[in-house]
């Protein structure tokens, strides 16, 4: 068995002979440049940051046109430092999961270090501070997720770390937002010099959400006599520090137990995933599908990898947007959330098994194309079209990619409003199309109903996938049950006219209705759901 370390990479043959491909680089070299005149760190240190950013500088190594690494933070997890990354050397082992059944593997080398952003811990923030400030920074980077920017609760009140970082100041930053922003004013006080922070998250309007969130914290520090008017002139001026936004899409599940064995079985040793004590599941590898799309604005004031090179789409902001638009509510993310809904309810515990159900591949299919496509942002770099037969016939039914309804499920609440009501919302604002023509949409926001009640199609209990708002859902659901389908007779338009959830108010569209019926459909007893899908997808 062999370790996968700096060391053990020294011997290429063994490495080749097990079909795995190293950094054709120089780690050494590349890992001294990098600490050195580091240019691109990158916050959130997950699977989608290993598997494909990283993966990106890992390309123009290779190609010759990089010759510095990604440094690597944390703001939430500090185990996975610990665990997964410095036990082996920041080292990655990539598999590529393909239709075809092969799997392609490679070592990714470009993250050179790896940082806990813990204010605890003195070293770890003293470094991160020297690479913030170091004026050859081009880039910081987020994988963070949409709950990491989220300054505010859903009632509008801001949370109560944020609150005490903003009463404590800069030098006690604890939020992963405050955290950057006192970075920045590290920076700022040093050099002033440029940079770009860039989120690569996978969620609407990303890069605003973080220059939302950066801007109240600094304006919070400002009136509290922590920050200079100058320090906020500086975050403001898009030639110092630019917000670009980004469109990213790859499929990146939780490490699967056949993935391991897989690597273990050719003679790598301790691959086996950890579970943290808060709650992240990760191993030493990475396990995804092929394909992989981030197109990006490209507006970085202090200059930028190649990414073009690596296959990024460098473009404008309405573009990026018009991307997003597309993916996140038309062409994958609804199709993805009502798939998960409903496997969840079937029993399903693989997207692939799902996509071999006649029903639910019909589901998507008129939901994307019929529902969603008259209404698509085109962004022409892609092709909408396109996009969702990729989706449907390569990427979904991949009997390799082992992902979960349930943890598609996750979070559904802050999905939905995007999801589906933006397509809602273009429905309503064509005067040329009826809102209460909508079918496949009506029916997916039922089955999340009928799935907040925790019981399956066959009447038995099911776990129901963490959402912040599943306390709040369901008390207002609380007089609805299975087996009475009367019992949502009036239950729903408390729900359904919150616009905050919807996007839009339900009840006053005219969709209200005929959720209500399908969700009282769903409730008639055992085999309900699935005899609601025959009747509105039809076999």
């Amino acid at each position: 068995m062999i370790s996968m370390n700096r060391q053990s990479l020294s011997d290429k043959k063994i490495w080749a002979d097990m079909g795995i491909a190293l950094p054709s680089f120089d780690l050494d070299q590349v890992t001294a440049r990098t600490a050195e005149e580091p240019v691109w760190l990158h916050f959130g240190a997950g699977n989608i940051f290993r598997g494909f950013v990283a993966r990106l500088q890992q390309d123009l190594l290779n190609q010759g046109l990089a010759d510095r690494g990604v440094i690597a933070a944390d703001t939430f997890d500090y185990e996975i430092i610990d665990r997964i990354y410095r036990p082996f050397d920041n080292l990655t082992l990539m598999v590529d999961l393909k239709p075809s059944g092969d799997v392609g593997y490679e070592v990714i080398g470009s993250i050179t270090e790896a940082r806990k952003a813990d204010p605890s811990q003195a070293e770890e923030m003293t470094r991160l501070k020297e690479i913030a400030s170091s004026s050859s920074l081009q880039l910081m980077s987020f994988t963070i997720t949409e709950k990491g920017y989220a300054l505010r609760n859903m009632e509008g009140a801001l949370l109560p770390v944020v609150e005490a970082d903003l009463e404590e100041g800069p030098e006690k930053a604890r939020h992963a937002m405050s955290i950057v922003c006192a970075l920045l004013w590290e920076r700022f006080n040093k050099n002033a010099a440029p940079i770009a922070l860039a989120s690569m998250d996978n969620c609407s309007h990303n890069g605003e959400k973080l220059q939302s969130a950066i801007f109240e914290i600094a304006e919070g520090w400002r009136i509290r006599k922590f920050v200079t008017k100058e320090f906020l002139d500086y975050l403001q001026n898009e030639k110092k520090v630019a917000f670009p936004w980004s469109m990213i899409d790859k499929i990146t599940p939780r490490p699967d137990p056949s993935v391991q064995d897989m690597i273990e079985k050719m003679g790598i040793s301790d691959m086996a995933p950890i579970t943290t004590s808060r709650g992240t599941f990760i191993a030493p590898f990475v396990n995804a599908e092929v394909p992989q799309y981030l197109v990006m604005e490209d507006s970085f004031p202090n200059g930028r990898p190649a990414f073009e090179k690596a296959g990024v789409y460098m473009t404008d902001r309405e573009t990026v947007n018009q991307s997003e638009r597309m993916k996140v509510t038309t062409c994958l993310n609804p199709l993805h959330t009502s798939l998960a809904i409903f496997g969840c309810l079937l029993g399903y515990t693989r997207i692939s098994e799902e996509m071999k159900n006649p029903l639910l591949v019909d589901l998507i299919k008129k939901m994307g194309y019929q529902e969603g496509l008259p209404v698509v942002t085109d962004p022409k770099i892609l092709d909408p079209k396109e996009f969702i037969r990729e989706v449907i016939e390569e990427r979904l039914p991949n009997p390799y990619i082992p992902d979960a309804p349930q943890r598609i499920a996750t979070d559904t609440s802050l999905k939905v409003p995007i999801r589906f009501g933006e397509t809602i919302k273009s429905y309503i604002a064509d005067p040329s199309l009826n809102v209460t023509s909508l079918t496949y949409i009506p029916l997916t926001i039922a089955g999340w109903f009928r799935y907040l009640l925790g019981v399956d199609d066959n009447g038995d209990p099911m776990p129901i996938s963490s959402d912040p708002l599943l306390a709040s859902l369901q008390d207002q659901l609380k007089n609805v049950y299975f087996g009475n389908p009367d019992s949502c007779d009036g239950q729903l338009n408390g729900l359904l006219s919150n616009r905050e959830l919807f996007a839009t108010d339900l009840v006053a569209c005219g969709l209200a209705p005929k959720i209500e019926n399908m969700l009282s459909e769903m409730l008639a007893g055992p085999g309900a759901v699935r005899k609601v899908l025959r009747k509105y997808v039809g076999e």
